[in-house]
Parts: C-alpha cells; structure tokens; sequence
C-alpha cells in the first residue's frame, strides 16, 4: 500500500467533514466525486448552486450527494457573520464589513464553518493565493495553543527510492516563511517533525540542512542551521535531529557516515528543514519533476484546525490526496 493509499484508509476509520470553498473549478469537483466514491470524507462545496452544477456539467461529473451550500442563501450565513464581527471588533471591523465578507468570500465563509464546528477542515488554494487561504485562518482559527509559527510543509513520494521512509519524506518549509531565522527554523523543525510521524506513522529523524556539513564551510547562513539546530535539541530533547547536513549527508548513509562521523542521524533523515523558501521551494519542485515525486501540499502545520494549501497547479488527484490528509489531520486534533 502506497503513502496516500494508507492516508485514504486511516481517513476512513473516522470520516471526518471537509470544506471547498473553491467549487467552481473542474478540478475540485473531481477531486469532491473521488472522496465521496472512495468513502474517506464528507465533502462540503461552497458556492452558488447553479454555478457548481454547470461546472459539473461541463466537466462531466455527477455530483449527487454531495453537500452543497450557498453563503447567500443559507440559513447558517448570519450567524457565521456575527461571530465573525466579533472576532474582529477589536481590530476596527464593522458589523456591514463583517456581513459583506462572509455573504460573498467563500473562503471566510468556510473558514468561519471550521470554526464553528460545522466542518473539521478546509482545502484551499487550487485558484486563490496562500494568502487568500491563509489570511482567513491566521484571523479566524490562529495558531495552535502549543505552537508559536504556522509554516508549510510537502509530503514528498518518491518512487523507487532507497532513502527516507521508503521514499517518504516531509519538506520543510517550503511553500510559506520565507527567510526563517534560527529561532523560526526550530519551531519549523518540530512541527515537521510531528507532522511526519502523524501522517507517515514512522519515527521523525530531523535533517536541518546546509550547503555545509559539520562545519566544512562557516558563513552567516551555516550559523544560522547550526544555531537552529543547537535550539531544537535544548529545547525538544525527544526530537531525533541533526545539523548542519548537506543534502547528501542528510539521506545517504555512506555519505552520512563519511561525512558526519558519528552521528546516528545522517544519512538516515525522512525529514529535512530548508534553511529558507528559496531552497525550499527549488528542492520540492526539483524532487517533484526529476525525481518523478508525488507532492502533496504546501500542507498547513500550527494553525488550531487543519487548512491546507494547494499549489495552482494541481491536479484532481492532487487535490484528493490532500482531502484525505486533511481528514486525517482533523482526526489527529
């Protein structure tokens, strides 16, 4: 059984909710039809009625039984949209403010359905921004009480791969804060940590990486790792963790052994931390279109419900994927 074959039959074990404020797009229709046929969410689509059945229907998609709700029109709107004013009272917003956001932006609206307990979690991001999916959780849900950073990070599956957990890896961060410094960096490291052991069910060993390996090259941008890393242990000494590690060092266990002798971690990590987005960013994509991977994320980590991310580019089996993992997060919390 594949990675996301499990996640699929650990969703289903306690089918949890999950909301798509993104119902006009073909390709979250599809990835809707796949959940509901496949049995491992309930599946919410918001949007106007007419709008998502023409959609369907251009896409050729049946669409029967799943839920479907219009912020216009339902009965729940109002009461979506008080809770809301009251949310951000404090910060200037006004009650017509309030109302006109929750009426007509799908995503807040949805968002303000997980915080109401009417759906265990969100999907975004197939045609809005991170920030337009971000932006309504930071200000709705906020952040986990045990965690002081939201970051993203990639479920990375590499086929035929010898390294990692049988080719599974967690990427970190690569898809949200942009240039972490070493305090940042350990919060990202732990999370990604968690967020390994949660969806892949293995045991986390932590790779803060760097173009240098114990100190084989010292610049302000190997401190930064080693500072991190030095935090992470003081601070999570369960955590199995180790730096700096070039990306070799990190996976491979000859080169591990080579060149970070004595450490029971290199060469054996499943989950690496970029030391910035740029690296992040590049390493997932390199990964995704050389190493043949299947992506799953930017995946939300330190938000109080799970919302996720999605790139633009997805596809409907993308999307699908991380409604399982979605589910599964919600069954976590």
């Amino acid at each position: 059984m594949n990675f996301i074959e499990g996640i699929k039959e650990k969703a289903k074990s306690n089918v949890k909710r999950i909301v798509l404020p993104e119902a006009t797009d073909g390709r979250v229709l599809r990835a809707a039809t796949i959940a509901r046929d496949q049995g491992y969410a309930k599946v919410v689509l918001i949007g106007s009625r007419d709008q998502i059945e023409k959609t369907a229907n251009e896409n050729g998609l049946n669409i029967e039984g799943l839920d479907i709700v219009d912020p216009k029109f339902d009965v729940k709107t109002q009461e979506y949209a008080n809770a809301f004013y009251e949310l951000r009272k404090a910060k200037g917003m006004t009650e017509e403010e309030a109302n006109n956001i929750i009426y007509n932006n799908e995503i807040y609206f949805a968002t303000m359905m997980v915080k109401c307990g009417d759906a265990d979690g969100l999907v975004s991001g197939a045609i809005h921004s991170t920030a337009d999916t971000l932006r309504p959780a930071l200000q709705i849900l906020k952040t986990a009480p045990d965690t002081k950073l939201v970051s993203a990070f990639f479920v990375m599956v590499v086929p035929d791969c010898e390294y990692g957990e049988n080719g599974v890896f967690v990427f970190g961060d690569c898809g949200l804060v942009e240039n972490p410094d070493a305090e940042s960096l350990a919060e990202i490291a732990h999370s990604s940590a968690r967020s390994f052991e949660e969806l892949v069910g293995a045991k986390a060993q932590v790779g803060m990486l760097s173009y240098s390996t114990y100190g084989s090259a010292s610049s302000e941008l190997t401190e930064k790792v080693i500072n991190a890393t030095n935090i992470v242990k003081e601070r999570y000494p369960d955590l199995t963790v180790d730096g700096e590690l070039q990306l070799d060092a990190a996976i491979v266990p000859s080169v591990g052994a080579s060149k970070a002798p004595g450490s029971t971690v290199a060469g054996h990590c499943n989950t690496l931390i970029f030391p910035d987005l740029n690296a992040g960013n590049i390493g997932y994509k390199l990964t995704q279109r050389l190493g043949k991977a299947e992506a799953y994320g930017p995946l939300c980590q330190g938000i109080a419900r799970p919302v996720n991310d999605l790139s633009r580019g997805c596809s409907a089996e993308d999307i699908a994927g991380v409604i399982a993992i979605t589910a599964v997060q919600a069954q976590n919390m």
